[in-house]
């Protein structure tokens, strides 16, 4: 899958946008950027519909490419999982659905579930040209702490944990999983923070009964310490009021984001593989990647002496599982 948004969802950005305010976007954006960094939830700042537009205008499209990037690592390490049914768990404005569509065209049923009345409505908008499903999405505003939540074959949670009172964050893992009735998907921003949620939400899971998919190549406790922590990056393209939003001069951004796939035992995985942890690093001799395996960390080199093992290193990511 491309990290770009999808041109149904592009256009209903620029629909959206039409004869708003680039400098009111702009402040409201800035508004938003320092809530999230303040450790304070979108609820303190997403107040309306202009406040939604900002946050869609400019974190959509980082949301949407790092869940299009989860989304490529289940289908590669389950591909014979095709969800019917989603639940989108703190959808704000549904950037993490449409990826679900674009992975798995199998879907027919979405749940969005968020206490924003303005993440719902703004969800609602964006998907007037959206594949069925998506247009489709029934809406339940609610608590996520409370729930109640429908049963899904496919349960996202996307950048959604942030949002809750740490104490409350295991006991609402343990409600998705108990909703999901094949694999939980959920994803964070890439920080030791993010990480640290994960984390917690692998130990949830793994003690529930869960398997995890990825990206842990084990079910061991993670061998990282601190201050190193595990995150990937997707780049992205940035549209010229993306930039204008966010005060930006390049043309595209790196998100950050950490990711959990999990799945109950009637999905068929493949065989863990060994994770690349870190950009891997080229030199003469040859290329140097950090990995995290069945035995925890360890470096691999592949000399450029061997000329066909080398050709196919030059391939390999960060994020990727090693061949």
């Amino acid at each position: 899958m491309t990290p770009e948004l999808p041109p149904g969802l592009r256009a209903a950005i620029d629909r959206e946008l039409a004869g708003a305010s680039r400098r009111d976007l702009a402040e409201r954006t800035a508004a938003t950027t320092a809530a999230y960094r303040a450790g304070r939830g979108s609820s303190a700042v997403i107040k309306g519909r202009d406040d939604a537009l900002a946050y869609a205008l400019a974190r959509l499209p980082a949301t949407y490419a790092a869940c299009a990037s989860v989304f490529d690592e289940a289908l590669d390490r389950a591909p014979g999982f095709a969800p019917a049914t989603l639940l989108d768990a703190g959808c704000g404005p549904g950037g993490g659905s449409w990826a679900a569509a674009e992975a798995w065209p199998s879907l027919n049923r979405i749940v969005w579930f968020d206490a924003s009345a303005p993440f719902l409505d703004m969800a609602k908008r964006l998907a007037e040209d959206a594949p069925a499903a998506v247009r489709g999405a029934s809406v339940q505003r609610g608590d996520l702490t409370a729930g109640p939540f429908a049963q899904a074959d496919l349960v996202l949670a996307s950048y959604a944990l942030a949002e809750i009172a740490p104490a409350a964050q295991a006991a609402l893992v343990g409600r998705l999983w108990d909703a999901c009735d094949g694999v939980p998907a959920l994803v964070e921003p890439g920080t030791p923070a993010g990480y640290a949620r994960i984390l917690a939400a692998r130990d949830t899971l793994i003690a529930a009964g869960a398997g995890i998919v990825a990206p842990c190549p084990h079910e061991a406790a993670c061998p990282l310490n601190a201050p190193d922590w595990c995150h990937f990056s997707v780049r992205l393209p940035r549209s010229r009021d993306h930039r204008l939003a966010k005060g930006a001069e390049v043309p595209f951004e790196d998100e950050k984001f950490a990711y959990l796939l999990a799945a109950r035992p009637a999905v068929t995985a493949q065989a863990a593989m060994a994770r690349i942890l870190a950009r891997p690093r080229a030199g003469k001799p040859g290329i140097e990647f950090k990995l995290c395996g069945a035995e925890g960390l360890e470096a691999r080199f592949v000399a450029k002496r061997d000329k066909p093992a080398h050709a196919k290193a030059r391939r390999l990511d960060w994020g990727e599982a090693w061949p």
